[in-house]
This record gives C-alpha cells, structure tokens and sequence, in this order.
C-alpha cells in the first residue's frame, strides 16, 4: 500500500472513531422489557405494563409513535440479542419474529411503557404471544432513545398548524394512535371539528375515549353491521365524512401501489391548515379510499395521510 494510501485509511478509520464517540446514542435502540401486568381494555384488546430500567431511557414524540416488538422464536426462546453493534444481523440470524405496534403510553420516569394488542387467536407469532403471555415474560423492543440527538422519526401525526376541520379514520390496529391522538387534541384550547369513524370487530370493543367537546365520535363494529374487514372503513370516508370541497385534479397520476408486495404508506405535505386526513388500517381498505378521494373526489392529497398499517393475510414485515 502507498504511503497515500495508508494515510487515507488513517484518517478514514479515525473519522468513524471520531463520529462514533461524537454521535451518542442512536436515534433507535435495542431495549430489554419485562411483561410487568395485562389489563383487558374489551373482547378484543389488552394492554400490556412493561417495565425495567432500559424503559427509562426511552422517549416517544407522538401519539402514534411506532416501536418494534421481538418475540420468542419458534422454539420459544425469548429473545436476547446484544444491543450494541448489528442487532439486526443477530436477529436474522435468531429468526426472532418482529412486528410494528404504537407505543400507547410512556412513563419513562416510572419505568413502564404501555402496549395495546390486538386479540385475535394464535394466527401469527405475537397474537400466539399475547394470548398466552404472563407477569414476567420477557421480550426486546426497538424504541427512540431518550438521549439521542435530533428527530428519530417513526411517527407521521403532522397536522397543519392551526388546522381547522381534522379527520380520523382507523380500524382497532389504529385504535392506539388514534386514543393517543384525541387526547393531544383534548388538551388544546381550541380544539379543530374533528370526525372519527372506527371500525371494530364488536361492541363491547367500543372503549371510553378522552377527546375534546364536540368530537364526533363513531364506532363501526362489524359484528353489528354483518360486514367485512374494512367495509366499515370504506362506508365511512365514502359516505359518513364531511369532505371538503375538490380541487382541481393533480397533473401527476395516481402510482398504483402492489399492497401485496410494498406498503402502502403517503403522508401530507400540505401546510394548509383548512383540511386534513389521518388514515389508517388494513391495506385494500385504505387503498380504496386513496383511490375514492383522490379520483373520484378530487381531494388535495397533500392534506391525506393514508396508511396501509398491515394486509390481510400477509406479513409486510
């Protein structure tokens, strides 16, 4: 190797040093928790109390913060990967199953982070897990670091400023963020008119919400209604909402997404507070109502955030 050579590496090799010790904690974080206790929310939801001390360095920026939760491996090993260097090599390597869920509430201080599941048998590894999950079970979470420098991202809840007519529409996966939501809208002065419309497997899953007077608030259960996944949801933004007036049509098509294959995931760009959608659930439910607003309606899409939170019948992670 030149002389050139070898100092190039040199001073490459203590550039990664400098930045690394520069650099602090990463944005995201492999944590260690512990099942502390469970609390049936309704038929088809529980909370689940996590704790330990890695909770306390945790941090959430918003309502619909996401995490990723592992869970034991089809041999039923809990999972403990080393949570420095490439977790996610060790993980692949493990075939620990990991999914996305939405940190409903954090007391960092207290050390415990609450965790709202959705019950639906022993269909997929974390319903498997949260069905029969006990005190003391242990699991990894991947979660922003209380101590990191700047914006880790991994939420999308961005209203306009000042916005005045607000829309939410979810199924019971977005019911989490959307509990989280009406709370941070409880707590303004002034409130914008807010419709909700979720859809649920039942009644009894229709649960107290905090959120701010005059909130419409509309549960859809589809046990009730005899209908489909996501037909509540498609009723809803196609019927039930207030929308407002169309714009004139965007010069730029509508991308076709392959919810089979990519997730379908468009997020609001447009800073005027007028209007503005939050949508989120099942894929083709959401896909149809992209497509509905968007083509038929006319609606700017810079005021639509649009959410493919999984897909029937698949895994998208």
């Amino acid at each position: 190797m030149s002389s050139m050579s070898t100092l190039a590496s040199n001073v490459a090799r203590n550039l990664r040093k400098i930045i690394k010790a520069d650099s602090g904690p990463r944005p995201y974080q492999l944590f260690d928790i512990q099942l502390q206790r469970r609390e049936r929310l309704s038929p088809s939801l529980c909370r689940f109390v996590f704790a330990g001390d890695d909770v306390r360095q945790m941090r959430t920026l918003a309502a619909d913060q996401r995490v990723k939760l592992l869970f034991p491996d089809a041999q039923g090993h809990e999972p403990a990967l080393p949570k420095d260097g490439d977790w996610q090599a060790a993980r692949r390597q493990a075939q620990h199953p990991m999914r996305t869920y939405t940190i409903r509430a954090l007391r960092a201080d207290a050390g415990e982070l609450d965790i709202d599941f959705v019950l639906h048998g022993d269909s997929g590894p974390a319903s498997a897990w949260a069905e029969q999950a006990e005190p003391g079970d242990r699991l990894q979470i991947v979660a922003p670091h209380r101590h990191a420098q700047g914006d880790p991202g991994g939420y999308e809840w961005r209203p306009p400023q000042g916005v005045r007519q607000l829309l939410l529409i979810g199924d019971e996966t977005a019911l989490p963020a959307i509990a989280g939501i009406l709370e941070s809208l409880a707590e303004l002065a002034t409130p914008p008119a807010t419709q909700v419309f979720l859809e649920v497997p039942e009644p009894g899953d229709c649960v107290d919400l905090r959120h701010a007077p005059g909130t419409e608030l509309h549960w859809l259960a589809r046990s009730e209604l005899d209908c489909p996944h996501g037909q509540a949801m498609r009723h809803a933004a196609f019927e039930l909402a207030r929308l407002p007036q169309a714009t004139q049509a965007s010069a730029k098509p509508l991308k076709e997404v392959d919810i089979d294959k990519e997730i379908l995931w468009e997020l609001a760009e447009s800073a005027d507070s007028a209007f503005y959608a939050w949508v989120a659930g099942e894929s083709a439910a959401v896909m149809a109502i992209r497509k509905h607003w968007i083509n038929e309606r006319g609606l700017d899409r810079g005021s639509l955030t649009l959410m493919g939170y999984w897909r029937h019948g698949r895994s998208l992670e």
